[in-house]
Protein backbone atom coordinates (compact mmCIF):
# COMPACT_ATOMS: atom_id res chain seq x y z
CA UNK A 1 0.00 0.00 0.00
CA UNK A 2 0.77 3.30 -0.90
CA UNK A 3 1.95 5.80 1.87
CA UNK A 4 0.07 9.10 2.14
CA UNK A 5 2.98 11.11 0.62
CA UNK A 6 2.97 9.01 -2.37
CA UNK A 7 3.86 10.89 -5.69
CA UNK A 8 5.93 13.78 -3.82
CA UNK A 9 9.28 14.11 -4.65
CA UNK A 10 11.91 15.39 -1.94
CA UNK A 11 15.30 16.91 -2.98
CA UNK A 12 17.14 16.79 0.68
CA UNK A 13 20.38 18.59 0.32
CA UNK A 14 20.72 17.94 4.46
CA UNK A 15 23.17 16.52 6.62
CA UNK A 16 23.65 15.47 10.40
CA UNK A 17 20.74 15.46 12.22
CA UNK A 18 17.74 18.18 12.46
CA UNK A 19 17.20 18.16 8.14
CA UNK A 20 17.85 14.23 7.88
CA UNK A 21 14.89 13.28 10.23
CA UNK A 22 12.75 15.99 8.66
CA UNK A 23 13.36 14.17 5.39
CA UNK A 24 13.16 10.82 7.10
CA UNK A 25 9.81 11.81 8.10
CA UNK A 26 8.70 12.72 5.17
CA UNK A 27 10.16 9.37 3.75
CA UNK A 28 8.32 6.96 5.76
CA UNK A 29 5.17 8.68 5.12
CA UNK A 30 5.92 7.62 1.44
CA UNK A 31 7.58 10.30 -0.22
CA UNK A 32 10.45 9.71 -2.44
CA UNK A 33 13.50 11.40 -1.00
CA UNK A 34 16.50 12.28 -3.14
CA UNK A 35 19.59 12.53 -0.69
CA UNK A 36 22.48 14.86 -1.88
CA UNK A 37 25.85 13.61 -0.63
CA UNK A 38 29.55 15.34 -1.03
CA UNK A 39 31.41 12.84 -3.54
CA UNK A 40 33.79 10.43 -1.80
CA UNK A 41 32.80 11.77 1.49
CA UNK A 42 29.07 12.24 2.17
CA UNK A 43 27.06 13.43 4.80
CA UNK A 44 29.77 13.99 7.91
CA UNK A 45 27.38 11.97 10.09
CA UNK A 46 28.32 8.41 8.35
CA UNK A 47 31.33 9.28 10.38
CA UNK A 48 29.84 9.04 13.66
CA UNK A 49 29.66 5.88 15.73
CA UNK A 50 28.30 3.43 16.64
CA UNK A 51 29.12 1.19 13.52
CA UNK A 52 27.46 -1.84 12.25
CA UNK A 53 30.04 -3.77 9.72
CA UNK A 54 31.76 -0.60 8.97
CA UNK A 55 28.33 1.13 8.44
CA UNK A 56 27.72 4.22 10.85
CA UNK A 57 24.29 2.72 12.56
CA UNK A 58 24.00 6.62 13.66
CA UNK A 59 23.57 7.95 9.52
CA UNK A 60 21.81 4.35 8.61
CA UNK A 61 18.86 5.84 12.26
CA UNK A 62 18.11 9.38 10.56
CA UNK A 63 18.04 8.35 6.85
CA UNK A 64 16.32 5.27 5.76
CA UNK A 65 14.05 4.79 3.14
CA UNK A 66 16.20 7.15 0.68
CA UNK A 67 17.75 7.33 -2.07
CA UNK A 68 21.70 8.97 -2.29
CA UNK A 69 22.87 10.36 -5.07
CA UNK A 70 26.67 12.46 -4.50
CA UNK A 71 27.08 15.99 -6.25
CA UNK A 72 29.52 18.69 -5.34
CA UNK A 73 26.72 21.41 -5.49
CA UNK A 74 31.02 23.76 -5.04
CA UNK A 75 31.05 23.10 -8.67
CA UNK A 76 29.31 24.76 -11.33
CA UNK A 77 28.05 21.60 -13.19
CA UNK A 78 27.25 20.81 -9.57
CA UNK A 79 24.83 23.29 -9.07
CA UNK A 80 23.38 23.26 -12.64
CA UNK A 81 22.36 19.65 -11.71
CA UNK A 82 21.01 19.83 -8.07
CA UNK A 83 18.82 23.46 -10.05
CA UNK A 84 17.58 20.68 -12.81
CA UNK A 85 16.52 18.32 -9.55
CA UNK A 86 15.14 21.19 -7.70
CA UNK A 87 12.80 21.61 -11.21
CA UNK A 88 11.84 17.77 -10.69
CA UNK A 89 10.78 17.88 -6.99
CA UNK A 90 8.02 19.35 -4.97
CA UNK A 91 10.25 19.94 -2.03
CA UNK A 92 14.03 21.05 -1.56
CA UNK A 93 15.18 20.50 2.27
CA UNK A 94 17.95 21.98 3.41
CA UNK A 95 19.91 23.07 6.16
CA UNK A 96 22.92 25.09 5.75
CA UNK A 97 24.03 28.12 7.48
CA UNK A 98 22.14 30.78 6.19
CA UNK A 99 23.96 32.19 2.63
CA UNK A 100 25.88 29.37 1.78
CA UNK A 101 22.58 28.53 -0.40
CA UNK A 102 22.70 31.27 -2.06
CA UNK A 103 26.94 31.38 -2.83
CA UNK A 104 25.67 27.99 -4.44
CA UNK A 105 23.21 29.77 -6.77
CA UNK A 106 20.64 27.69 -5.30
CA UNK A 107 19.02 30.21 -2.78
CA UNK A 108 15.31 30.46 -2.41
CA UNK A 109 14.60 33.67 -4.51
CA UNK A 110 16.97 32.17 -7.10
CA UNK A 111 15.33 28.82 -7.71
CA UNK A 112 11.78 30.64 -7.38
CA UNK A 113 12.06 32.74 -10.38
CA UNK A 114 12.73 28.80 -12.16
CA UNK A 115 10.39 26.68 -10.21
CA UNK A 116 7.48 29.13 -8.50
CA UNK A 117 5.96 25.84 -7.16
CA UNK A 118 8.88 24.85 -4.74
CA UNK A 119 8.52 24.36 -1.31
CA UNK A 120 11.75 25.40 -0.29
CA UNK A 121 12.32 24.79 3.56
CA UNK A 122 16.00 26.28 5.29
CA UNK A 123 16.74 24.52 8.72
CA UNK A 124 19.34 26.66 10.18
CA UNK A 125 20.26 27.04 13.96
CA UNK A 126 19.45 30.62 14.60
CA UNK A 127 17.25 31.26 11.39
CA UNK A 128 17.68 33.22 8.23
CA UNK A 129 17.53 36.33 9.44
CA UNK A 130 18.41 38.35 13.05
CA UNK A 131 21.68 39.40 14.58
CA UNK A 132 22.96 35.64 15.28
CA UNK A 133 21.72 34.56 11.31
CA UNK A 134 25.24 33.05 10.33
CA UNK A 135 26.33 31.87 13.77
CA UNK A 136 27.41 28.12 13.64
CA UNK A 137 25.08 26.01 15.98
CA UNK A 138 24.63 22.35 17.38
CA UNK A 139 22.26 21.11 19.72
CA UNK A 140 23.87 21.51 22.60
CA UNK A 141 24.50 25.04 22.03
CA UNK A 142 20.51 25.39 21.28
CA UNK A 143 19.89 23.53 24.52
CA UNK A 144 22.25 26.24 26.48
CA UNK A 145 20.74 29.47 24.67
CA UNK A 146 17.52 28.26 24.49
CA UNK A 147 16.87 28.25 28.06
CA UNK A 148 16.47 24.49 28.16
CA UNK A 149 19.53 23.47 29.95
CA UNK A 150 18.90 25.93 32.56
CA UNK A 151 15.38 24.12 33.85
CA UNK A 152 16.97 20.83 33.42
CA UNK A 153 19.18 18.98 36.20
CA UNK A 154 18.85 18.52 39.74
CA UNK A 155 18.79 21.52 41.95
CA UNK A 156 21.63 23.66 42.92
CA UNK A 157 23.64 21.44 40.84
CA UNK A 158 25.51 22.03 36.95
CA UNK A 159 23.56 22.53 34.01
CA UNK A 160 22.74 19.38 32.05
CA UNK A 161 21.86 18.83 28.77
CA UNK A 162 18.81 16.93 27.91
CA UNK A 163 19.91 12.97 26.71
CA UNK A 164 18.24 13.28 23.77
CA UNK A 165 19.19 15.86 20.62
CA UNK A 166 15.97 17.98 21.40
CA UNK A 167 16.84 20.77 19.89
CA UNK A 168 17.62 19.18 16.46
CA UNK A 169 14.38 16.85 16.93
CA UNK A 170 12.11 19.48 17.59
CA UNK A 171 13.18 21.44 14.56
CA UNK A 172 12.96 18.71 12.36
CA UNK A 173 9.30 18.07 13.76
CA UNK A 174 8.54 21.68 13.37
CA UNK A 175 10.02 21.53 9.81
CA UNK A 176 8.42 18.61 8.55
CA UNK A 177 4.75 20.30 9.70
CA UNK A 178 5.88 23.70 7.55
CA UNK A 179 6.47 21.30 4.98
CA UNK A 180 3.38 19.47 4.82
CA UNK A 181 1.51 22.99 5.34
CA UNK A 182 3.46 24.25 2.38
CA UNK A 183 2.81 21.38 0.18
CA UNK A 184 -1.21 21.56 1.04
CA UNK A 185 -1.15 25.18 -0.07
CA UNK A 186 1.04 24.87 -3.29
CA UNK A 187 -1.05 21.90 -4.41
CA UNK A 188 -4.15 24.13 -4.32
CA UNK A 189 -2.74 27.65 -5.18
CA UNK A 190 0.56 26.64 -7.25
CA UNK A 191 2.54 28.53 -5.52
CA UNK A 192 5.37 27.20 -3.38
CA UNK A 193 7.23 29.57 -0.40
CA UNK A 194 10.31 29.42 1.66
CA UNK A 195 9.88 28.11 5.25
CA UNK A 196 12.26 29.31 7.65
CA UNK A 197 12.83 27.24 10.96
CA UNK A 198 14.90 28.14 13.55
CA UNK A 199 16.55 25.33 15.93
CA UNK A 200 16.77 28.15 18.32
CA UNK A 201 12.93 29.72 17.40
CA UNK A 202 11.46 25.99 17.72
CA UNK A 203 13.28 25.50 21.55
CA UNK A 204 12.18 28.35 22.70
CA UNK A 205 8.21 27.40 21.72
CA UNK A 206 9.40 24.33 23.71
CA UNK A 207 9.76 25.98 26.88
CA UNK A 208 5.75 26.34 27.21
CA UNK A 209 5.23 26.69 30.89
CA UNK A 210 8.23 27.62 31.97
CA UNK A 211 7.96 31.15 30.07
CA UNK A 212 4.56 31.54 31.17
CA UNK A 213 5.63 31.36 34.56
CA UNK A 214 8.54 33.95 34.07
CA UNK A 215 6.19 36.25 32.16
CA UNK A 216 3.45 36.06 35.38
CA UNK A 217 5.89 35.94 38.29
CA UNK A 218 9.12 37.71 36.99
CA UNK A 219 10.80 34.72 38.60
CA UNK A 220 13.47 33.05 36.98
CA UNK A 221 12.50 28.96 36.92
CA UNK A 222 15.10 26.57 37.95
CA UNK A 223 15.89 23.18 37.74
CA UNK A 224 13.65 21.03 40.14
CA UNK A 225 14.91 17.60 39.26
CA UNK A 226 12.00 15.59 38.24
CA UNK A 227 9.49 17.53 40.04
CA UNK A 228 6.69 19.59 38.44
CA UNK A 229 6.69 23.15 38.63
CA UNK A 230 2.99 23.43 39.48
CA UNK A 231 1.40 19.93 39.91
CA UNK A 232 2.61 17.23 43.37
CA UNK A 233 3.41 14.79 43.65
CA UNK A 234 4.31 14.32 39.88
CA UNK A 235 8.08 13.02 39.92
CA UNK A 236 9.85 10.14 40.59
CA UNK A 237 10.51 8.25 43.96
CA UNK A 238 13.16 5.71 45.20
CA UNK A 239 11.60 2.67 45.52
CA UNK A 240 12.82 -0.12 47.75
CA UNK A 241 14.85 -1.86 43.96
CA UNK A 242 14.70 1.21 41.48
CA UNK A 243 12.36 4.94 40.98
CA UNK A 244 9.00 4.63 39.95
CA UNK A 245 7.01 7.58 38.79
CA UNK A 246 4.08 8.84 40.60
CA UNK A 247 1.62 11.42 39.38
CA UNK A 248 -1.40 12.62 40.97
CA UNK A 249 -2.71 15.05 38.13
CA UNK A 250 -5.60 16.68 40.43
CA UNK A 251 -7.27 16.41 43.75
CA UNK A 252 -9.26 12.91 43.16
CA UNK A 253 -5.90 10.91 42.32
CA UNK A 254 -4.48 12.33 45.32
CA UNK A 255 -7.15 10.95 47.39
CA UNK A 256 -6.70 8.11 45.80
CA UNK A 257 -3.03 7.61 46.17
CA UNK A 258 -2.95 8.36 49.81
CA UNK A 259 -5.51 5.68 50.30
CA UNK A 260 -3.18 3.26 48.49
CA UNK A 261 -0.02 4.37 50.35
CA UNK A 262 -2.31 4.13 53.50
CA UNK A 263 -1.57 7.79 54.33
CA UNK A 264 -5.35 8.64 54.69
CA UNK A 265 -4.65 11.32 57.35
CA UNK A 266 -2.49 13.55 54.41
CA UNK A 267 -5.50 13.38 52.58
CA UNK A 268 -7.12 15.89 55.16
CA UNK A 269 -3.72 17.99 56.13
CA UNK A 270 -4.36 21.24 55.44
CA UNK A 271 -1.10 21.77 53.67
CA UNK A 272 -1.89 19.37 51.23
CA UNK A 273 -5.56 19.70 50.85
CA UNK A 274 -5.54 21.18 47.05
CA UNK A 275 -2.31 21.05 44.16
CA UNK A 276 -1.91 24.59 44.47
CA UNK A 277 -1.28 24.30 48.40
CA UNK A 278 0.81 20.75 47.98
CA UNK A 279 3.03 22.22 45.31
CA UNK A 280 3.87 25.42 47.80
CA UNK A 281 4.66 22.79 50.73
CA UNK A 282 6.53 19.94 48.56
CA UNK A 283 9.57 20.24 50.55
CA UNK A 284 6.86 18.99 53.82
CA UNK A 285 5.48 16.69 51.32
CA UNK A 286 7.92 14.74 49.57
CA UNK A 287 9.86 13.31 52.34
CA UNK A 288 6.40 11.86 53.77
CA UNK A 289 5.88 9.90 50.95
CA UNK A 290 9.67 9.00 50.02
CA UNK A 291 9.86 7.50 53.40
CA UNK A 292 6.24 4.95 52.41
CA UNK A 293 7.93 4.75 49.12
CA UNK A 294 11.21 3.37 49.73
CA UNK A 295 9.38 0.22 51.53
CA UNK A 296 8.42 -1.54 48.59
CA UNK A 297 9.43 -2.92 45.45
CA UNK A 298 8.80 -0.63 42.00
CA UNK A 299 6.74 -4.46 40.80
CA UNK A 300 4.74 -4.32 44.05
CA UNK A 301 4.12 -0.08 43.86
CA UNK A 302 3.39 -0.11 40.38
CA UNK A 303 0.52 -3.25 40.64
CA UNK A 304 -1.00 -1.23 43.99
CA UNK A 305 -1.29 2.12 42.94
CA UNK A 306 -2.43 0.95 39.32
CA UNK A 307 -4.99 -0.91 40.94
CA UNK A 308 -6.22 2.37 42.82
CA UNK A 309 -5.97 4.12 39.15
CA UNK A 310 -2.97 6.45 40.11
CA UNK A 311 -0.57 7.06 37.12
CA UNK A 312 2.27 5.44 38.16
CA UNK A 313 5.03 3.72 36.15
CA UNK A 314 9.17 2.45 36.21
CA UNK A 315 12.21 4.33 35.38
CA UNK A 316 13.31 2.19 32.04
CA UNK A 317 16.35 2.42 30.73
CA UNK A 318 16.86 1.92 26.86
CA UNK A 319 17.57 -1.46 27.04
CA UNK A 320 14.00 -1.97 28.84
CA UNK A 321 12.46 0.30 26.38
CA UNK A 322 13.74 -2.28 23.66
CA UNK A 323 11.81 -5.36 25.43
CA UNK A 324 8.45 -3.54 26.80
CA UNK A 325 5.42 -5.41 25.76
CA UNK A 326 3.73 -2.00 24.99
CA UNK A 327 6.23 -1.33 22.60
CA UNK A 328 6.38 -4.30 20.84
CA UNK A 329 2.41 -4.67 20.80
CA UNK A 330 2.95 -1.03 19.51
CA UNK A 331 5.11 -2.36 16.57
CA UNK A 332 7.84 0.65 17.80
CA UNK A 333 11.14 -1.36 17.26
CA UNK A 334 11.21 -2.83 13.80
CA UNK A 335 14.51 -4.66 11.70
CA UNK A 336 15.99 -3.46 8.73
CA UNK A 337 18.05 -5.35 6.19
CA UNK A 338 20.70 -3.32 5.05
CA UNK A 339 22.98 -4.50 2.42
CA UNK A 340 26.44 -3.97 4.67
CA UNK A 341 25.63 -3.74 7.89
CA UNK A 342 23.11 -6.11 8.09
CA UNK A 343 19.70 -6.23 10.15
CA UNK A 344 19.55 -3.26 11.89
CA UNK A 345 16.95 -2.76 14.79
CA UNK A 346 15.25 0.74 14.31
CA UNK A 347 12.64 2.37 16.19
CA UNK A 348 8.96 2.64 13.83
CA UNK A 349 6.99 5.95 12.69
CA UNK A 350 5.07 6.48 15.84
CA UNK A 351 2.19 7.76 13.28
CA UNK A 352 -0.30 5.09 13.27
CA UNK A 353 -2.82 5.59 10.26
CA UNK A 354 -6.16 3.25 10.04
CA UNK A 355 -6.50 3.31 5.99
CA UNK A 356 -2.49 3.60 5.14
CA UNK A 357 -0.11 2.69 7.86
CA UNK A 358 3.57 3.31 7.60
CA UNK A 359 5.34 0.39 6.74
CA UNK A 360 9.44 0.46 7.42
CA UNK A 361 11.04 -1.57 4.27
CA UNK A 362 14.14 0.23 2.73
CA UNK A 363 17.36 0.66 4.75
CA UNK A 364 19.65 3.97 4.60
CA UNK A 365 21.11 3.99 1.31
CA UNK A 366 24.83 3.26 0.70
CA UNK A 367 26.71 6.44 -0.72
CA UNK A 368 25.90 7.55 -3.85
CA UNK A 369 23.91 4.47 -4.78
CA UNK A 370 21.47 5.64 -6.49
CA UNK A 371 23.28 8.73 -8.42
CA UNK A 372 23.19 6.70 -11.96
CA UNK A 373 19.38 5.78 -11.69
CA UNK A 374 18.22 9.20 -10.62
CA UNK A 375 20.30 11.55 -12.74
CA UNK A 376 19.32 9.16 -15.72
CA UNK A 377 15.67 8.77 -14.70
CA UNK A 378 14.77 12.13 -13.90
CA UNK A 379 17.69 14.63 -16.22
CA UNK A 380 17.86 12.42 -19.17
CA UNK A 381 22.01 12.40 -18.62
CA UNK A 382 23.35 9.49 -21.06
CA UNK A 383 26.50 7.09 -20.13
CA UNK A 384 28.96 9.20 -21.29
CA UNK A 385 27.75 12.62 -19.16
CA UNK A 386 27.94 10.77 -16.35
CA UNK A 387 31.24 9.07 -16.89
CA UNK A 388 32.75 13.13 -18.19
CA UNK A 389 31.12 14.60 -14.40
CA UNK A 390 32.17 11.50 -12.55
CA UNK A 391 35.94 11.48 -13.80
CA UNK A 392 35.98 15.50 -12.82
CA UNK A 393 34.55 14.80 -9.08
CA UNK A 394 31.23 16.75 -9.93
CA UNK A 395 29.55 13.43 -8.99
Amino acid sequence: MQGLLAGVRVLDLTRVLAGPYASMVLADLGAEVIKVELPGQGDESRGFGPFQNGESAYYTSVNRGKKSITIDMRDERGAALVQRLAGECDVLVENFRPGSMDRFGLGYAQLRECHPRLVYASISGFGQTGPYAERPAYDVLIQAMGGLASITGEPGGAPVRVGSSIADLSAALFGAIGILAALARARESGEGQQIDISMLDCQVALLENALARYATSGEVPQPLGSRHPAITPFQFFQARDGHIVIAAGNDGLWRKLCAALDLADLADDPRFADNARRTENHAALEPLLAEVVAAKSVAEWTALLGAAGVPCGPLHDVGQVFTDEQVAARDMIVELEHPVAGRQAVPNSPLKFSQTPVALSVPAPMLGQHTDEVLRGLLGLRAEELAALRSAGVI
